[in-house]
C-alpha cells in the first residue's frame, strides 16, 4: 500500500502522454491526408475513414482501442490495484486521446480509446457497444449516431451488471461519466442532426 500512491501516479502520467498519442492523425498523415483539414475536422479514426479509406481506418481505430485498454489492464489483472486506482489511469489516458499534448492540447471525441477502456473494465459492456456501433452505422451512416448509440448501449449494460452484482459501483459510475463526457462531446454533432445537416458517410475519392 505504500507503493499505491506513486504507481497509480506514475501510472497516470504514462496513460496520459500514450493517450496523446494522436495515432488516427498519424494513420492519415500515412496516407498525405491532414485530418484537421479534411472531413469533419476531427482528430479521429471514423473521419480516417471518411478521408483515407477502410483499411486506414481500422488501424487507427484498433490503435486507438489498444492505447486505452493497456494500462487498465495491466492494473486490474497483473498489478491489481484498487478500482479508484484503474480509474484514474483510464481517465488519464482518454485526457490525452482528447487534449494531446503532441498536437497542440487538441484530439478525438475518446470513443475508440474508451471502448478499450471499457474492454479492459466490463468486455460485455464493449462488445455491446460495438454492436450498437456498427448497427447505427449500417442503418444511418453517420458517424455520431454510431458513437451515440455505443455509449448508451455501453451504460445500459454497464449498469445491468452493476445490478447484478458483476461490475463494481465504482467503475460503474466511472463508465456513466465518461460515455456521458463522449455524449457531450458530440453536442454539435447532435445540434446538425436536430438541424438535418449532419453530413452521412461518404467513401474518400
Amino acid at each position: 500500500m505504500d507503493m499505491l500512491i506513486p504507481t497509480t501516479l506514475g501510472l497516470m502520467v504514462v496513460a496520459y502522454l500514450l493517450g496523446s498519442v494522436p495515432f488516427s492523425f498519424i494513420v492519415a498523415r500515412f496516407c498525405g491526408v491532414d485530418l484537421r483539414t479534411v472531413g469533419s475536422g476531427n482528430i479521429g479514426a471514423a473521419n480516417v475513414w471518411r478521408s483515407c479509406g477502410f483499411v486506414p481506418f481500422v488501424t487507427a481505430m484498433v490503435l486507438d482501442m489498444l492505447k486505452g485498454f493497456v494500462l487498465p489492464f495491466v492494473a486490474i489483472i497483473y498489478l491489481k490495484i484498487p478500482a479508484l486506482s484503474v480509474i484514474a489511469i483510464s481517465a488519464s489516458v482518454m485526457l490525452g486521446h482528447t487534449f494531446s499534448i503532441y498536437i497542440g492540447f487538441k484530439g478525438g471525441k475518446a470513443v475508440a480509446t474508451g471502448a478499450g477502456v471499457i474492454l479492459a473494465i466490463f468486455p460485455p459492456a464493449m462488445i455491446s457497444g460495438m454492436i450498437a456501433w456498427i448497427g447505427a452505422f449500417a442503418l444511418t451512416r453517420i458517424s455520431a449516431v454510431s458513437s451515440l448509440s455505443a455509449a448508451a448501449a455501453t451504460t445500459i449494460v454497464v449498469l445491468i451488471g452493476m445490478t447484478q452484482g458483476y461490475l463494481e459501483v465504482v467503475y460503474a459510475v466511472f463508465t456513466c461519466i465518461g460515455t456521458s463526457i463522449i455524449i457531450v462531446l458530440h453536442r454539435s454533432n447532435i445540434a446538425r442532426m436536430i438541424a438535418g445537416t449532419e453530413n452521412r458517410f461518404q467513401k474518400p475519392s
